[in-house]
């Protein structure tokens, strides 16, 4: 009798897991646990305040806390809810939610970013921008540098004015082919898209998810610093189209040269492709739905700025009687009401048109629990008084450096930080209480250390593999990252030196 057979197959080796960057929420739930850790190790301390609030440099002295560990549990157990509606008490400096005082949490700014994530859901609804697009697209699609650079500035537009950048992922269909059409590579479409609407990040003027966010840290008006915002944004967004017209014409003269390859079929069949894509014309609705659109933003930007302090140069110039001076409370307002208007005009219905504002704040709670969260932060190290100390820590760094070189020094210092925390919301609804106080000592504007720390979030996300905009970028566009990595370098040296040159001039000017 022959021995039996062993049946069983034989075991696979398992899968090793891959690492996965865990998600802005996660990352700030453990900086929260970390910084109430460290709280019980840095030693408590404060600056005198001048009338304005404003710590007054070489003030800072030890005091003590006053809180039990109950007050600290407290704490940590309430930071999301402190950092949405925490009332600070005039008194004694504590934040909690039952506290009569001055709102310290973010609710104006959480409701903001509910209201204009409403907003943009309903013109992405009616179809009118990303027909816009496409049909700016196929228009100049035989004419390949000026399809590079209308692309570009357009994407660069909605990112300075509405933070575009996850939208772009919905182009590569139908961009790649024309690029290839033209003679181009599958790098020139990764190049239009991600750096298009990335310059117009980097350079945001009123973005309201990082230079709204930033100034409300900071304490200041989303218009302070927007014409410096600005000429960035030109110079910054005129290089990059330059760059990426430099190699996608190299490409086409010399296709050997390309950084990313052809797939195959890519050089015989992208013809045929390209001009089998028809994109529908605009319709009446469509375009009315654009113009809207265009002349909300231009009323944000309208309703912010502080027109006589940017036209005279004095930031204590006495306001203009057009000037609203509008804040986050009304921008929400603004965006609900727009949203409403736009879903009007374009026949939605009442049904459609509420179920899409519902969509609208609940793909955006994401960012908006965010803010929450980082402000939670703050929370516990103003009540364990530590704000201070690390604040008086950072002093002594840059005490004693010039106006131009503080800038700096706080665009460089913010790189680590961006790549850490993914989130750009989070990052800045964290940062900005320790950095914006920084300025006041090297007499420089709060609205320079604005620049600087959105010119580091928007750099960082040009390239670090975090972001879903690069990494679903160059899947889409079937590029590899490495390869990415090659065409991108050089541009980001670039941009990098052109940032400190402007961030050292506003800090000089202001």
């Amino acid at each position: 009798m022959s021995a039996p057979t062993d049946t069983k197959a034989p075991q696979q080796p398992q899968p090793k897991r891959k690492f996965t960057f865990p998600s802005a929420l996660t990352v700030l739930a453990i900086v929260t646990i970390a910084v109430w850790a460290l709280a019980f190790l840095i030693p408590s301390g404060q600056y005198d305040r001048n009338d304005s609030g404003a710590p007054i440099q070489g003030t800072y002295h030890r005091v003590d806390s006053g809180q039990t560990i109950v007050d600290r549990l407290n704490d940590l157990f309430l930071s999301p809810v402190n950092g949405l509606y925490g009332i600070l008490d005039p008194e004694t400096a504590v934040v909690a939610p039952d506290n009569t005082g001055d709102l310290y949490g973010s609710a104006g700014v959480f409701l903001f970013v509910l209201a204009i994530g409403a907003f943009i859901t309903v013109v992405f609804a009616t179809g009118a921008l990303d027909r816009g697009i496409g049909r700016l697209a196929h228009r100049l699609r035989d004419r390949g540098a000026l399809l590079i650079a209308g692309i570009m500035v357009v994407f660069s537009v909605l990112g300075t004015v509405e933070g575009f950048a996850e939208e772009t992922l919905g182009f590569y269909g139908l961009i790649v082919p024309l690029m290839l059409a033209l003679g181009y590579d599958r790098m020139t479409a990764v190049g239009a898209i991600i750096l298009g609407a990335g310059v117009g990040v980097m350079c945001s003027t009123v973005n309201p998810f990082a230079t709204g966010v930033a100034s409300s840290a900071a304490d200041i008006s989303l218009g302070d610093g927007i014409i410096l915002r600005f000429i960035m944004w030109i110079v910054l967004t005129a290089v990059t189209v330059a760059y990426v017209i430099r190699y996608a014409k190299r490409v086409e003269k010399h296709p050997e040269r390309s950084l990313s390859g052809f797939l195959p079929g890519d050089r015989d069949q992208a013809q045929a492709e390209a001009h089998a894509v028809e994109v529908p014309e605009l319709t009446g609705l469509h375009k009315a739905v654009l113009t809207v659109t265009a002349l909300v933003f231009a009323f944000m930007i309208f309703s912010v700025v502080p027109w006589s302090s940017a036209l005279t140069g004095k930031a204590d110039a006495t306001p203009y009687g057009f000037e609203l001076g509008w804040s986050f409370p009304q921008l929400a307002a603004l965006f609900l009401v727009a949203a409403v208007l736009v879903g009007i005009v374009a026949r939605m219905g009442e049904q459609k048109l509420s179920a899409t504002i519902i969509q609208g704040a609940a793909d955006f709670i994401s960012p908006a629990l965010v803010i929450l969260l980082a402000r939670g932060v703050t929370v516990i190290m103003n009540n364990s008084k530590i704000t201070d100390t690390v604040l008086h820590s950072i002093e002594g760094v840059v005490k004693g450096t010039s106006s131009g070189v503080f800038a700096i020094i706080v665009f460089v210092v913010n790189l680590p930080l961006a790549f850490l925390i993914p989130s750009t919301s989070g990052h800045a609804t964290l940062a900005m209480p320790i950095l914006a106080p920084l300025a006041d000592f090297a007499d420089v504007s709060r609205a320079v250390v604005v620049t600087a720390w959105q010119a580091a979030s928007g750099w960082m996300n040009l390239w670090v593999p975090t972001t879903a905009v690069t990494i679903g970028g160059v899947a889409l566009a079937k590029v590899g990252y490495d390869k990415y990595l090659r065409f991108i370098w050089p541009l980001l040296a670039i941009l990098f030196v052109l940032i400190c040159g402007f961030v050292a001039a506003g800090a000089a000017w202001t």
